[in-house]
C-alpha cells in the first residue's frame, strides 16, 4: 500500500498511556456496535462520538476518516484468523489431514461470520474503498502462504502444479464463498458451503494442473 493510503487510513497517533489506549478502545467498541446495527456506509463520525461518549474531537485524534476506523476493526479480526488458521495447519502431516483442516476452517469461518453482524460488516466495507481493498488481498496472501507451507510440508511431489497460484486463488475464493453463504439463507448456505468443501476435496491437492 502507498504511503498515502496508509496516512489516510492509517491510525493518527497510537495510543500510549493507558488512558488513551481505553478511549480508542471505547470508540472502536463502538464503532462495532454501529457497523452491526447499520453497515459501514450508514455509520457517521458525530453518532459514533456519542455511542462512544467521547468528544467528537477524541475521534479525530486517532482517525482521520471513517475508512480508519475499518481498518482498524479489520486487522483485529484478520490478525485472530490467521493465528487460528497457523495454527490449525501447524500440525498437519498429510493430504488428508490437510483437507479436514481446511473444511474445519470453512465451517468455523462461516460461523464466526454468521454470529457476528460486525464481523460481515467490516469485511464488506473493505470492498468498498481501494486502500481497504488492498488489505483484504494482503490478508488472502497470508493465508495462502499458510496454506503453501502446508502443501509443500505434506505434498512435495505436486513440484510441477503452481501450487502459489493455487493456493492463493483458494484462500480468496474460501472467503468469497464464504460471504456468499452468509448473506444466504440458512438452508441455501449450508449447501453452497458443502458443495465447496467437496470442490476442495477434489481439486485442492490435484496434479491435473501439472
Amino acid at each position: 500500500m502507498n504511503v498515502a493510503g496508509l496516512d489516510r487510513i492509517g491510525l493518527r497517533r497510537k495510543p500510549k498511556q493507558e488512558r488513551s489506549i481505553q478511549r480508542l478502545d471505547l470508540i472502536l467498541s463502538a464503532a462495532a456496535g454501529l457497523i452491526a446495527e447499520k453497515g459501514v456506509n450508514a455509520m457517521r463520525m458525530t453518532e459514533l462520538a456519542v455511542a462512544a461518549r467521547v468528544p467528537i474531537g477524541s475521534v479525530y485524534q486517532y482517525f482521520p476518516e471513517k475508512a480508519a476506523i475499518v481498518k482498524a476493526l479489520f486487522d483485529r479480526y484478520a490478525s485472530a484468523i490467521q493465528s487460528r488458521i497457523a495454527e490449525a495447519f501447524a500440525s498437519v502431516q498429510s493430504v488428508e489431514h490437510a483437507l479436514d483442516v481446511l473444511a474445519a476452517t470453512i465451517d468455523w469461518h462461516y460461523d464466526d461470520c454468521r454470529s457476528d453482524a460486525t464481523y460481515l460488516g467490516i469485511w464488506m466495507g473493505t470492498e468498498t474503498d481501494q486502500d481497504l481493498l488492498q488489505l483484504n488481498i494482503e490478508h488472502s496472501t497470508r493465508i495462502a502462504d499458510i496454506f503453501h507451507d502446508t502443501v509443500r510440508r505434506v505434498a512435495p511431489d505436486l513440484i510441477d502444479v503452481d501450487m502459489q497460484a493455487r493456493t492463493y486463488l483458494f484462500s480468496h475464493l474460501i472467503g468469497a464463498s464464504i460471504r456468499l453463504a452468509v448473506v444466504s439463507e440458512a438452508s441455501l448456505a449450508k449447501r453452497i458451503l458443502s458443495e465447496w468443501k467437496a470442490i476442495v476435496r477434489s481439486s485442492f491437492f490435484s496434479t491435473a494442473a501439472a
